[in-house]
């Protein structure tokens, strides 16, 4: 692999996060994520478009942003992580406070049969060497919507 450059100097790395196509049956995650190189950089804005099957009664998308502070797979330890979502806890004088954290899934649900657009920002901070957005229908699971992703980093 090497490190990402735009082929015109000035303008943003813009690589495919996801083709378009259909999402896994029966709400499985996608087996195999396209993994970006993200080394160096500050910021990912990622562009989805979800468009629900035709037959689906009630089509949904699920996602989640793996990171990983490795530029290749290393054996012996764990390449990817999730992205986390962290609720501080209760600030109480004289006290301790305890937050939670857990790892975040991200669902959206259309209002339309139609493709329905959105942006996603992620703040990389230059410390994220690779990046995947596994996806999976979590709707009508028998009916599989088609997911596309985009990113444009800098």
């Amino acid at each position: 692999m090497t490190r990402p450059e735009s082929p015109y100097p000035g303008l943003n790395y813009v690589p495919t996060v996801r083709a378009a196509a259909a999402l896994p049956a029966a709400g499985a995650w996608d087996a195999t994520p396209t993994e970006i190189i993200t080394a160096g950089l500050e910021q990912l804005t990622l562009y989805f478009t979800y468009d629900e099957a035709a037959l689906a009664t009630n089509g949904a998308v699920n996602f989640r942003i793996e990171y990983s502070p490795y530029y290749v797979d290393t054996a012996g330890v764990e390449d990817w992580f999730p992205m986390p979502l962290y609720d501080a806890g209760a600030l109480v004088p004289g006290a301790d406070a305890t937050s939670q954290m857990q790892r975040e899934n991200v669902t959206y649900d259309p209002t339309v049969a139609t493709p329905e657009t959105w942006p996603y920002p992620v703040a990389l901070n230059g410390t994220v060497e690779r990046l995947r957005v596994p996806c999976r229908e979590i709707g009508d699971t028998d009916n599989p919507g088609e997911c596309h992703v985009v990113g444009v980093l800098w």
